[in-house]
């Protein structure tokens, strides 16, 4: 008698859920991307309505998500969704983007943003220490100290996470609670005790960029949207999660509004503790804060626990995310040397591999880049994920969600004209990114179609009823 095969347990608690959305949400950006925003924005008032705009899109799609998730309960997030509504090739197209855009991009951003927060002790590995550079603008190349500490710090997140995955997964527990810890006295002391001034937030900045300011809000809202990326993390544990139709909108909505709250108490903090001017093109804007609020010596304590905070991201992207890769090439979906485990280690080393490879060419540019590329290339996806609600919401037996079906369709309408929006103000004010990033979901279709055409895809084994 065959044994049927081992299944994943629905042990998920809807507590565990919302820990993941917000650990996924809280990471590089919101360390990062405010220097960016006051430079190009200039002004208090829309640099916050850019944050709370980002975080009420967050919450529509993370509504529109928990729909689709209760419907296809399975493992995957948009992989599941986009092959359901549109086919296998747009289901692996979906996998092969999050492979360079989901994973190995945002592994760059972070170690990046890590080196920089570094560059508060050792100046060398600043952004601003560039030793060699090819092109201008969002797309150059450039070689300094930070891509070398970026490379460097990949190198041994990826050594560590070839020879075996349960000490990166204890680390990972440590980290994520650091970097909570650190973010909640930070705010908490900051507004208590930092010597900072309410008098920042009217106090303007001169703009650096030469675009109108509705073109130019639609290209910043890309950096928001890195910043706020992850509302969609319970969907790729839906399989595993208890009581999904109640729990899976609770955990997206709750997580992605404390994060939203969370990031405007952060910026609050960073504008308390220095004006827009100050912050224009400052990357490491946690160092810049602390020290204005504590003085030079508790600024280079937050921002040691920053980069341990960073450094807990790279070495969760560097384990989730060469797993995606195992996955797909598993059920014939992506290069299947990536499905080959270690017989010692039991870890996917090809695919460990790959990745770091792939994020160690990413470094070689600069962080306005890397976010402009991740942020077009995810909101196409996601677009794609929400219009398909109305393909499916006439299915005989389709669960309709009462937040969705409030004012519907107005919401999957509000995130699918945010997303065109953007993807239009991004083709035309950034067309080299963007083509690049066309280019890339195109190659993926290409690959398909000459490839793995006769490949089995992953399919649905769950219905809507």
């Amino acid at each position: 008698m065959t044994l049927p095969a081992p299944t994943l347990l629905r042990q998920i608690s809807l507590s565990a859920a919302v820990a993941l959305v917000v650990s996924n949400m809280v990471g590089t950006g919101i360390f990062t991307t405010p220097g960016f925003l006051a430079r190009d924005l200039g002004d208090p008032k829309l640099y916050f309505a850019i944050w709370f705009a980002g975080g009420i899109i967050a919450l529509i799609g993370a509504l529109c998500y928990s729909e689709l998730g209760i419907n296809f309960p399975s493992s995957g997030g948009e992989y599941v969704f986009l092959t359901q509504a549109y086919g296998p090739v747009w289901g692996f197209m979906t996998g092969w983007t999050s492979f360079i855009a989901g994973f190995a991009a945002p592994v760059a951003a972070t170690a990046l943003a890590f080196a920089d927060y570094t560059g508060y002790f050792f100046p060398v590995f600043k952004q601003s220490n560039i030793y060699w550079q090819a092109g201008s603008g969002l797309l150059s190349i450039q070689i300094g100290g930070a891509q070398i500490l970026a490379c460097a710090t990949l190198g041994v997140v990826t050594i560590a996470n070839i020879f075996g995955v349960q000490r990166a997964a204890e680390l990972q527990k440590v980290l994520t609670g650091i970097k909570l810890a650190v973010i909640a006295i930070f705010v908490l002391l900051g507004l208590s005790v930092g010597t900072g001034n309410w008098s920042n937030f009217a106090l303007p900045a001169i703009r650096e960029s030469s675009l109108p300011i509705s073109s130019q809000f639609a290209i910043s809202l890309f950096y928001v949207y890195v910043s706020y990326s992850g509302w969609n993390a319970a969907t790729y544990i839906a399989e595993e999660l208890r009581d999904p139709i109640r729990n899976l909108p609770l955990a997206l909505a709750i997580g992605t509004g404390i994060v939203t709250v969370l990031f405007l108490l952060l910026n609050l903090v960073f504008v308390y503790a220095a004006p827009l001017g100050a912050m224009k093109g400052v990357v490491a804007i946690g160092s810049l804060a602390s020290s204005r609020l504590f003085g030079s010596q508790v600024g280079g304590l937050f921002s040691v626990l920053i980069a341990i905070a960073l450094l807990a991201m790279v070495n969760a992207l560097t384990t989730v995310g060469p797993r995606v890769a195992y996955a797909m090439a598993r059920n014939g979906a992506f290069f299947s040397v990536a499905a080959k485990v270690d017989p010692q280690w039991r870890t996917p080393v090809p695919a460990i591999l790959m990745q770091a490879s792939v994020a160690m060419l990413m470094t070689l540019t600069s962080l306005p880049s890397l976010f402009f590329f991740i942020g077009f290339t995810l909101n196409f996806f996601s677009v794609m994920s929400v219009a398909s609600l109305f393909r499916f919401r006439n299915r005989p037996g389709w669960k309709r969600l009462a937040p969705v079906s409030w004012l519907w369709p107005l919401q999957p309408l509000v995130f699918i004209f945010t997303g065109v929006w953007m993807t239009i103000f991004g083709l035309t004010l950034e067309p080299r990114i963007a083509i690049a990033a066309c280019i890339l979901i195109g190659a993926g279709a290409l690959f398909y179609k000459k490839q793995l055409k006769g490949a089995a895809p992953w399919q649905s084994s769950s219905t809507a009823n």
